[in-house]
């Protein structure tokens, strides 16, 4: 598809959470025309100040939807009410870290009616995806992917395509254990350097410029020394990631550790009140030692 013609149909958004809006904003900062659609309307309202228009059913009225929800069940439950307009040529990018088995499934669902389903999560946090400094992950029908190029540039600064359905969201979970374990020892450390008496802005200043370094840090030091939680990817929304991990790991004979115990960690944090803030505040978990040392994973 054309630049040009590209950014004339207009594309849509479907679900504007924390991921949802900075991807519709890139899309505006962009040039593209956006149509958006959340469960709750007046979440919308500073988009469509900003020059997105809202709609009741984007599928009816755009070729290519961007779809970012919670879950796979919130997916399927969205999209229900506008099956009718399920079409051929119609393309659905679905950026939700959803269960890869039911998104295969789903993506196996649309191909009967014609629709290209390109399964499409984001790495990094909604702020990392305003600045372009996300990875896309792309998986479904390889025509599809190169028609949505020109959206995939102007959403992510790197894109991978990575194969059938369910590989972009396993490449996902395969991320978001790294980078949860990242944050998780940026934490332990912090706490740990504040407790044998430096500063912890000191240490993340030396974090930052040792071989311990990693983009964790840029993202997450500042908030985890400034005690800064307001939500870039919320604490509870990492559980689900988690236990999704996990729930990959045993489906293939693995045992993971390291992401049993870190479960435990954010379950006790959630339980605390800390799930609606942002991710780093597993920082607080830890130094309030909300979990024994020596718990037994599983």
């Amino acid at each position: 598809m054309g630049d040009s013609a590209s950014r004339s149909n207009p594309v849509g958004v479907i679900g504007i959470g924390l991921m949802g809006a900075a991807l519709t904003e890139r899309l505006l900062d962009g040039g593209y025309s956006v149509v958006v659609h959340n469960r709750t309307r007046d979440k919308a309202a500073p988009l469509v100040a900003r020059g997105a228009k809202w709609s009741d059913n984007p599928l009816a009225e755009c070729e290519r939807v961007v779809i970012s929800l919670y879950s796979t069940d919130v997916v399927e439950s969205v999209l229900r009410p506008m099956e009718r307009s399920l079409r051929p040529g119609l393309i659905l990018i679905d950026t939700t870290t959803g269960d890869p088995q039911r998104m295969a499934a789903l993506g196996a669902y649309f191909a009967e009616r014609g629709v290209q389903y390109l399964e499409t999560p984001i790495s990094g946090s909604s702020e990392q995806t305003r600045r372009r400094l996300s990875t896309a992950l792309a998986a479904g029908p390889r025509e599809a992917f190169i028609a949505c190029q020109d959206l995939l540039e102007c959403l992510a600064a790197k894109t991978f395509y990575v194969g059938a359905w369910g590989n972009g969201v396993r490449m996902k979970l395969v991320t978001n254990l790294v980078l949860g374990l990242n944050r998780a020892v940026l934490a332990e450390g912090l706490v740990f350097a504040k407790a044998v008496g430096l500063d912890p802005q000191d240490a993340l200043h030396v974090l930052l410029n040792s071989p311990a370094y990693s983009r964790t840090m840029d993202a997450k030091g500042p908030k985890m020394v400034n005690g800064d939680f307001t939500p870039h990817a919320k604490l509870s929304q990492h559980i689900k990631d988690v236990e999704l991990i996990l729930d990959e790991a045993a489906r293939s004979g693995k045992s993971l550790p390291l992401s049993q115990l870190h479960l435990q960690l954010l379950e006790r944090a959630e339980a605390e009140g800390f799930g609606e803030l942002d991710n780093s505040v597993i920082i607080n978990a830890i130094d309030e030692n909300l979990i024994s040392p020596f718990t037994s994973p599983g």
